[in-house]
Order: structure tokens, then sequence, then C-alpha cells
């Protein structure tokens, strides 16, 4: 089971933020044979409002496939999207409800069927990538009862790909994605090609070729998602420690991170960044992340 488990902004935010009555977001881990391709399936809904309701998406180093299950047409319902290098905030004006399957981008290829790095970020219809086949999906997703048979049906979908669609394995890619997720994103470009043995001229085109983004932007949202999934597991550890741990050398450097991948400072995502009322005695490295700031 992958330790990386990807965040978004709604499994952050407290059970009494001012639109839970209005919109619901839920993550569903995908069963074990499943593990090692698909980070999550994903539920949204948001059941419309006197306001539009702002929907805040951030880089997560995945990319998804999408359904649309109110969408007027099987052709406009299903789409996907490729890696994100910035947040997004979306207005939600009206009712919607979505259902995605978010992939881990180095797997990805086996269920989109070309290169991520052909798939932009914004949305590519799922037809224009399987076909007439596309359509069958959209119709199996809006026929399931429940999210428990959606995911059940989705599954099914993914195993088949599996079992039929098996392009060349890129063994240099899927190593050079581990390091990355087990140093959190920390490794320099050189030390990665250093554990490959390859240049760094050669990992730089390889990422590019595969993804249609370079190592060192990877490397940045991986160490960020990081951050987060540190905070999102362990409530009492103080956000400093956190992020001494992924690598953040000092105040400026974390907050650059999150204006650029969150739009916010780390103020604004968590109420209050020490995390706890509880007085620790901080390490040397805190306090000179701390004074870092004055």
């Amino acid at each position: 089971m992958r330790r990386y488990r990807p965040v978004q902004p709604p499994t952050l935010r407290k059970p009494d933020w001012p639109d839970r009555y209005h919109y619901h977001y839920h993550e569903y881990l995908p069963s074990e044979r499943l593990a090692n391709y698909v980070a999550c399936y994903w539920t949204s809904q948001f059941h419309g409002q006197s306001k539009p309701h702002l929907h805040r998406v951030i880089p997560d180093g995945c990319v998804d496939i999408i359904f649309d299950l109110q969408a007027g047409t099987f052709a406009s319902g299903a789409f996907a999207t490729g890696l994100m290098t910035s947040y997004e905030v979306m207005p939600l004006a009206g009712p919607q409800s979505m259902f995605g399957i978010r992939f881990f981008v180095e797997e990805a290829d086996r269920f989109f069927r070309f290169p991520v790095a052909e798939v932009s970020a914004a949305h590519v219809f799922l037809q224009d990538l399987w076909g007439m086949e596309a359509l069958w999906a959209m119709e199996r997703i809006l026929e399931a009862a429940n999210t428990a048979e959606r995911i059940a049906r989705v599954e099914q979908m993914l195993m088949q790909c599996l079992n039929r669609d098996r392009p060349p394995t890129n063994s240099l890619l899927l190593t050079s994605m581990q390091y990355m997720y087990e140093q959190r994103g920390t490794l320099s470009i050189g030390a990665l090609a250093d554990k490959v043995a390859y240049s760094e001229r050669n990992v730089r085109r390889l990422f590019q070729q595969a993804f249609g983004v370079g190592p060192k932007e990877l490397m940045r949202i991986i160490q960020f998602q990081s951050l987060l999934q540190m905070l999102s597991r362990n409530q009492a550890l103080p956000f400093v420690e956190a992020a001494l741990q992924c690598g953040y050398y000092d105040q400026s450097h974390v907050i650059k991170s999150f204006r650029a991948f969150y739009g916010e400072p780390p103020s604004g995502v968590f109420a209050q960044p020490q995390r706890t009322g509880v007085q620790v005695q901080q390490s040397p490295e805190a306090v000179r992340f701390l004074q870092s700031g004055n």
C-alpha cells in the first residue's frame, strides 16, 4: 500500500465550515488490487444556494477521470484532466454532482491510453481518449444506484483496462517517482539522477515527455503535498516541525509554496499554524525557522 496519499482542500476543512449543508466532498480508497494505480475515488456534490460556493482545487501530483452526473449528454459528461501545477478556484453557482477517479501520475497512461503529457490540465473529453467506449462507461456510471455500486462498476472497468491494455512499463520513471515519494520531494535533480544512474538531462527529458512537467516542479508539488498529508494525519504535530520534516528550511520557503499551490498563506489554511496550545520544546532548527520570518 502506498504511503503517498494526496490531499485536497475539502479534507482539511473543519466539519463546521459555513457551506457544510450545501457542499459535500468525500474520498474512498480503492480495493487492494488497484491501490498501486488509484489514489482514491471521490464524490463532489453542491446543492446550490443564493451565492456561489468557491471550490478550490490544488496540485496533488495526480491526474483524474471525472464524470459529471448531471451532464446534458453522455459525450460531454466524462473528461480527463492532466497534471496541475497551480491552484484553481472555481465558483459553483448551480447544483452539481461529480464522481472522480484520481490516478497516480506514473500509472495513469495505463487507463488514459495516451501519455499524460498529451492531456493538458484543461478538460479533455474521455471520448477523445476512449472512443465510443467512453459513452458506455458514462452510461454504466449513471445507471449505478449509489456510490458503492458506482465504485464497483468503475473497478470492474479499470481491471478490464489492466488486463487488456498493458503498455510497456517504464522502470526508470517508476523508480524515479518512488525515490521522490520516499524523500517527500526534497531531492535535487542531481541527487535523483545519481540514484537512477542517468544524466540530469535525460531525467528532465523523461519527465517532460511523460508528464509534460519537469521533475523539479513535480517534486515541489510532492513536497507540498507531503506537508499537507503529515498535518492532516497528525493533528497534534506542530506546523513548524512538520515543515522541517518535509524539507522547508524557513518561513519564506513554506509560505511561497502555499501561495503557489494553495493560493493562501499557511495561516489561511490552518487557523493555528502551531496546531496545538500545548507548549513544546522547540528544536534549534525550529527556532531558526520561526526567527527567519522576523
